[in-house]
């Protein structure tokens, strides 16, 4: 297939997260034009040679501004209901003709609902893309390295990390693969129609993974088993009761069935994606003292 004008302009939402700031970089140092949509500009503190515009998914009109000219879209859908979706899709379509789109790799083919809130959510958004009429490509995600930051303040303070399940083994991705395989897509029309799963290439326990940030920061730390319950009175201080559950049951299904692992990121990019223990060193400011 051919492949899209490499100077066509790409729009990225949620361009101040973990992944979508690694995807605004990577595609300026490929030189590819792009436009990042951030609710507030001023305080977006994005990369210069970016166009920052003012932009809401949960106002689907103040949308239209950002899309004019984008030849494709990096889609991160923020914590709102899906009753938004079919109202931006229709901004969307009326403007650029692709998506990519970031979901999860929890979604299992033909179920009507799925078995946690978290995956149903992700899989009622692809269901919705595919039915837009756009030309889509879904970045199916295993769980996200950057996610174990949370254990940053634990680890600082006395190198205990205190959580559930500590034998539960993860895939955890390093948030510049999952840039790295939206920019080859997001600049190519070859992938449309695509579902690639990406994880990390391999899967390691809760407490490995305190292993990897300790030797990246050289110094000792130790992880503490503690009741889940513990940890879901914590969580149900930022999230909606159905999300932290769904969440410890699915560490509490990776304590006998560990997450998988994939080799797309290999397969499209043509190297290996990075370990964890490579996030850990990229990080380890972050857990030092």
């Amino acid at each position: 297939m051919a492949f899209l004008d490499k100077k066509g302009l790409v729009l990225v939402t949620g361009a101040t997260g973990n992944v979508g700031r690694c995807v605004v970089s990577q595609l300026l140092k490929m030189g590819v034009p792009v436009r990042a949509l951030v609710r507030n500009p001023d305080t977006a503190d994005l990369p210069s040679g970016v166009e920052v515009v003012r932009g809401d998914l949960s106002v689907p009109d103040t949308l239209n501004e950002g899309l004019e000219g984008v030849e494709a879209v990096f889609l991160v859908w923020p914590a709102l209901p899906i009753s938004f979706a079919p109202a931006v899709l229709g901004v969307l379509k009326q403007h650029a003709p692709r998506i990519v789109y970031l979901s999860s790799m929890g979604i299992r083919e033909g179920l009507a609902q799925q078995a946690d809130p978290i995956n149903d959510f992700h899989a009622n958004i692809e269901r919705l893309i595919e039915q837009s009429g756009l030309a889509w490509t879904f970045l199916r995600v295993s769980g996200f390295a950057t996610n174990t930051l949370g254990w940053a303040q634990q680890i600082r303070s006395d190198g205990v990390v205190r959580w559930p399940y500590g034998t539960a083994a993860r895939s955890l991705i390093h948030e510049q693969d999952i840039a790295t395989v939206a920019v080859r897509v997001l600049t190519s029309d070859r992938h449309n129609g695509a579902k690639y799963v990406l994880t990390g290439p391999q899967a390691l326990t809760q407490v490995e993974q305190v292993h990897a940030i300790s030797q990246a920061i050289g110094r000792p730390l130790r992880y503490e088993e503690i009741s889940p319950e513990i940890v879901r009175q914590q969580m149900l201080t930022q999230m909606p009761p159905a999300m932290v559950d769904g969440m410890l049951n699915a560490w509490a299904g990776f304590v006998t069935e560990p997450e998988p692992v994939s080799r797309t990121v290999e397969e499209i990019m043509g190297r290996p994606a990075h370990t964890y223990s490579e996030w850990a060193i990229d990080h380890a400011s972050a857990f030092r003292v």
